[in-house]
């Protein structure tokens, strides 16, 4: 995964207004920690930050007033609930060579061999140990050709060089089923009420 590089401001002021103020400037409030290091409050460029959360585990190369450039992974992203834009990021600061553990999303490639099967991802997302400077984007798992009954496990994955599952070897990913059989609900409906209608009749008659 490629470094996104973003030039960020240190910031003094704090709480809701202040905030607020930032946003309105097209400036999104971050604070970065990690390693032991005093939080440092910052500002980044909006539209550029924007774009660098939409890839999960977006690595940032982070230069601080014009200073050094510090690694750092996305943490915790807060969200408008409506515009989906970002309010608020916090930063987890990184090294090369670092390994991390991160949620990587599961995709699920290829058709099955028969074309009425259900596919079934069991996890939207893995957790990998990875190095920090090496999280892929995602991780595919295929079906292509898999017959109803067949289940991938976490064992089966090609995952890249270097990362580690953080869980067990047979957790399952995804499995194919059968198609669900809906129970002729209508139909028995309609025998049960004419068999209701005969026994009144009957009961009439006697």
């Amino acid at each position: 995964m490629s470094e996104v590089k973003l030039a960020a401001q240190s910031r003094t002021e704090f709480g809701k207004g202040a905030s607020r103020r930032l946003r309105r400037a097209g400036r999104v409030p971050a604070v970065m920690y990690g390693h032991g290091a005093d939080p440092v409050h910052i500002s980044l460029p909006g539209h550029e930050t924007q774009l660098a959360m939409r890839v999960a585990n977006a690595l940032m190369s982070i230069e601080v007033d014009g200073g050094d450039e510090q690694l750092a992974l996305p943490k915790q992203i807060q969200r408008d609930p409506v515009r989906d834009t970002i309010e608020h990021i916090d930063l987890i600061i990184v090294r090369r060579g670092e390994k991390v553990t991160v949620e990587v999303p599961l995709i699920v490639v290829g058709e099955p061999g028969d074309a009425s099967a259900v596919v079934v991802a069991d996890q939207q997302t893995i957790a990998l140990e990875v190095e920090a400077t090496n999280i892929p984007a995602q991780i595919e798992v295929s079906v292509a050709g898999l017959l109803i009954g067949a289940q991938v496990f976490a064992k089966d994955l090609a995952l890249p060089e270097g990362a580690v599952f953080n869980g067990a070897p047979d957790d399952l990913m995804v499995s194919v089923n059968a198609p669900a059989v809906e129970a002729p609900v209508a139909e028995a409906a309609e025998g049960e009420g004419a068999e209701a209608e005969g026994e009144q009749a009957e009961a009439a008659e006697e």
